[in-house]
């Protein structure tokens, strides 16, 4: 273990340090990084980025005290390191162990969990207010990632932090250059010098003196707000009520310990710009930091990941059907809430740029943007997590269902999705879909009939959403040729006694293996919404006992909507109802996580057999 990393078990130790010593941490920590991230896979690239910001911060602010919170919370691993879970992180994202992303309940120093982007400036603006109606005279520092400031919550709550002149700093860590370039010794020196006292001093008591002399006064901001502009991109957030601060060199320690430093000081909202490299200090890192973005166990040395399963997964299917369809059909087009690659729409963009959007984390506008698109004549397909998806309600209620716009939801990481756990699983997605009239909601079963599931959807005149989880499926060979399914239509998969299982989606394939098990009747459901009431009637008049599975919670979701139909047609039988229990499924491997959940097949036969000896 390296010397320096290896004496700091909290940040009341990394402040015993030295300044001189810090560089030398920031080397091991970030050696530390990569050993630790090529055994147990996660984020790379964006916490190598933020290993200098993370030392000035816990060493110039009072953390716990100080509230730092974390946006996106992937850029969290060395300050998880440096506020004691060093140890822990050999089980990072594991079952049992530290979660990828900042945690109340695992640390006094994550002050506030976090999974999706654009939320820290509110959270760490409630704090501050907190800290003030306390009279309290801790800090609050929200760290927000570039990307995160497309989202619209950002600026909500910007517009609404200069309204309220908090004690709040908020750090724009732009590592993808994508607001300007640093401008060097020059630019650092001005940045350090705009933070200090003196110039707060100073424009105070100018705007005091000045305050007699109204056009004097207003002369003199106008020429301040023009000499900054010359020299930085301050000006939008100086207009929301921010002492703009930067853009300054973030791996460079001496600058950020000075500046922090000194907007330590400040009184008010002060806005710090940041420029750092994603998958800084490790090659392969900085040459395609998007590649290691999200990785899994790598050689660090080579920085090769071990050879993945040939078959492809169900975000390569929906990218493949994607690409034949755009070719066929003009009018479609692409939308993507900044999830390119992990949506499986690099092809896409390559093949159809034109008719590709990315709109930037912004779930909301992505959602709306693709009805006025339908509201024209075109055939928007909205590429978007399942996690993510919750983000745009509103929008799909009140401007995609109420319109009835053609608008084809391709939902990825439906149901659980391991490692990343509560954040990140589309557990519920099925329940507040089936609910919003005028929708069409499909599962699919395997990979070919996914592709058959999306090109059902693009043909409909109507909202459409198909929903597939994580990863890969039972290996079932695509074809090429694509034909619509008779909508709200189920197919018998196979035929038993006394108990009928309706499996939905991805649990079919351990509900066959469960129907073998008792001799039992499977049905794959396919369709959410409309339900193949015909087909449910049919098994309610054979069979004892019906049975729905599906990845998603009970509440509300495809088994609700069988006993619903029940109801309505006045058919009485017996209904066992398996799914996601009500409660937040922490991270672990997919696999194990459904087997705790009851969802193998070991754990569905064990639930039916239960069911019929009461």
């Amino acid at each position: 273990m390296p010397a320096l990393l290896n004496s700091i078990a909290s940040p009341e130790d990394l402040r015993k340090l030295d300044r001189a010593q810090l560089p030398q941490l920031a080397e091991e920590l970030r050696a530390f990084l990569v050993e630790s991230v090529s055994k147990t896979g996660g984020h790379l690239s964006s916490n190598l980025g933020t290993v200098e910001l993370t030392i000035a911060l816990h060493y110039i602010f009072d953390t716990p005290d100080d509230k730092l919170v974390w946006d996106v919370g992937h850029q969290t691993y060395a300050h998880k390191i440096l506020t004691g879970r060093r140890e822990a992180m050999s089980r990072l994202r594991m079952a049992g162990g530290i979660a990828g992303f900042p945690k109340r309940e695992e640390s006094p120093y994550d002050t506030f969990g976090t999974g999706h982007s654009s939320t820290s400036i509110s959270a760490a603006l409630g704090m501050a207010v907190a800290a003030r109606l306390a009279g309290k005279d801790n800090r609050s520092v929200a760290i927000i990632g570039d990307g995160a400031m497309t989202g619209g919550m950002a600026f909500e709550a910007l517009n609404n932090a200069g309204a309220i002149d908090a004690n709040l700093l908020v750090i724009l860590n732009d590592n993808d250059m994508s607001i300007s370039r640093p401008v060097g010794a020059l630019n650092n020196y001005l940045a350090k010098l705009m933070s200090g006292r003196f110039y707060a001093a100073m424009r105070r008591g100018s705007e005091k003196m000045l305050k007699g002399m109204p056009p004097v006064l207003e002369f003199a901001k106008r020429t301040e707000e023009h000499l900054k502009g010359m020299v930085t991109p301050g000006t939008l957030f100086e207009e929301f009520g921010f002492n703009y601060i930067g853009p300054i060199d973030g791996h460079d320690i001496d600058v950020l310990l000075d500046t922090l430093s000194n907007i330590r000081q400040l009184e008010g909202p002060q806005f710090l710009h940041i420029v750092t490299q994603k998958g800084k200090g490790y090659a392969h890192a900085e040459e395609d930091c998007t590649l290691y973005h999200g990785v899994s166990k790598f050689d660090p040395v080579s920085g090769i990941a071990p050879q993945q399963a040939s078959k492809p997964t169900y975000t390569e299917v929906f990218g493949d059907w994607l690409c034949d369809m755009a070719a066929q059909d003009e009018r479609l087009v692409g939308i993507t809430p900044a999830m390119c690659e992990g949506s499986g729409m690099v092809e896409f963009a390559e093949k159809f740029p034109q008719r590709y959007f990315d709109v930037g984390i912004a779930e909301q506008h992505a959602l709306t943007f693709a009805a006025g698109l339908a509201c024209d004549g075109y055939k928007p397909v909205v590429a978007i997590y399942s996690t993510f998806l919750q983000r745009a309600y509103d929008q799909l209620i009140h401007d995609i269902a109420i319109q009835n716009l053609p608008v084809v939801l391709a939902i990825d990481r439906g149901g659980l999705v391991g490692a990343d756990g509560a954040t990140h699983a589309g557990s519920f997605d099925l329940s507040y879909l089936r609910c919003i009239p005028n929708m069409t909601v499909m599962a699919p079963a395997d990979e070919n009939e996914c592709r058959q599931m999306l090109y059902t959807a693009c043909r409909l005149d109507t909202p459409s959403a198909v929903r597939y989880p994580r990863g890969r499926g039972p290996g079932v060979a695509v074809k090429q040729m694509m034909q619509a399914l008779p909508v709200g239509k189920a197919e018998l998969r196979r035929s038993g006694k006394r108990v009928a299982i309706l499996a939905f989606g991805s649990m079919l394939a351990p509900a066959l293996a469960a129907g073998e098990q008792l001799d039992a009747t499977v049905a794959n459901m396919r369709f959410v919404k409309p339900l193949d009431a015909e087909l449910v009637r049919q098994l309610v008049c054979e069979h004892e006992l019906l049975v729905t599975v599906e990845e998603n919670v009970v509440q509300g979701g495809a088994g609700s909507a069988v006993a619903e139909c029940l109801q309505q047609h006045g058919l009485t039988v017996p209904l066992l109802q398996l799914g996601l229990p009500d409660s937040f499924i922490e991270q672990g491997e997919h696999m194990q996580m459904l087997a705790d959940c009851g969802l193998d097949a070991a754990g569905i036969a064990a639930a039916i057999r239960d069911r019929l000896v009461e």
